[in-house]
């Protein structure tokens, strides 16, 4: 029994720490190349709203992704032309996103579907439904490689599987690829990047869209993933832990993976574990649903000046003449 409650928990993390995951690499793409974006939460917001909508629209759930998809990566381009372009304040542009898509999904959700800015609970057919992976019923007989193959690797959806997958596939891109050294390279010394004839504003565009396109699954698994449609603020300040997540494992997948992990444990403690008495002390349903952003302001302010970020990060680039 204790086995099978550990396994429920670390299901549950996992399935909590996949929009987090998503987020955090979606950041980690974005600052390596000198972009620094506090915008997530809105990208992440304007997709859970987009991917509700259109699949309770067309009853598709792959739709409602691409939905998401395009509206993570149109504020992407946004962002990407207020910083890049315009050579803005990165910081403001991102807080500018964060309000437009709050306000957005709210408005436009009250207009389109008139049930106070919520979607229509989504059928069977508009999200991603668990998935039950080969040899399940086989090893589900065997002493704690069946429960743990049936429990903790079996039973998502698809959506975390790619999450997962998007860990070594980001440290491949980032560290063992062409593009790659130059996206780093252009978060740390855009002028040398330039001088090399490599155009800094094109690596540092296809860094923002590769943002949004993460942005814009992690907003779609929140609303056709781990609900069953939108729901106002749904995102819960999702975004701005990915971005803790991110400080904390210093701009890099692997560290972002246990980062991200970790949230979505204490997360998972707070939902199963409310009303925890010790001794004569009651532990309020607030403190433990409370737990993820109590690490988030922890790790902000026990990690913020020991993590050193891209030297160019924040800085638009004006190139010499």
């Amino acid at each position: 029994m204790e086995l099978e409650i550990l396994l429920q928990i670390a299901g549950s993390s996992l399935r909590l720490a996949t929009p987090l995951l998503l987020a955090c690499l979606a950041g980690l793409y974005s600052e390596r190349a000198g972009i620094f974006d506090i915008g997530l939460e809105g990208k992440m917001l304007a997709a859970a709203f987009m991917a509700g909508a259109v699949a309770a629209v067309t009853g598709s759930a792959w739709v409602g992704l691409l939905a998401g998809i395009a509206a993570s990566m149109v504020l992407s381009l946004i962002h990407g032309l207020a910083s890049i372009t315009l050579k803005g304040n990165q910081l403001i542009s991102g807080v500018a996103i964060n309000f437009l898509a709050s306000g957005l999904t709210a408005l436009v959700g009250q207009n389109w579907f008139h049930q106070g800015g919520q979607t229509p609970q989504l059928t069977a057919g508009g999200r991603f439904l668990a998935l039950e992976l080969p040899l399940t019923e086989t090893l589900a007989p065997i002493p704690v490689i069946g429960p743990i193959y049936q429990h903790l690797i079996s039973g998502h959806n698809i959506l975390v599987y790619l999450a997962l997958a998007a860990v070594p596939a980001t440290w491949w891109v980032l560290f063992r690829t062409r593009f790659g050294l130059r996206l780093r390279a252009v978060g740390e010394n855009p002028g040398a990047v330039d001088t090399a004839g490599i155009s800094v504003v094109r690596l540092r565009y296809a860094a923002v869209l590769i943002c949004g396109l993460l942005c814009g699954i992690a907003g779609a698994y929140l609303s056709t993933g781990m609900a069953a449609g939108f729901v106002r603020e749904m995102t819960a300040g999702k975004g701005f832990i990915a971005l803790a997540a991110l400080i904390f494992a210093k701009w890099r997948p692997w560290p972002a993976l246990g980062a991200c992990l970790l949230f979505g444990f204490l997360e998972a403690i707070g939902i199963r574990y409310q009303g925890i008495t010790i001794g004569s002390i009651v532990i309020p349903v607030q403190f433990m649903q409370a737990l993820p952003y109590i690490l988030t302001v922890v790790i902000l302010a026990g990690f913020v000046g020991k993590a050193v970020p891209p030297k160019a990060g924040g800085r638009p680039y004006v190139k010499e003449r």
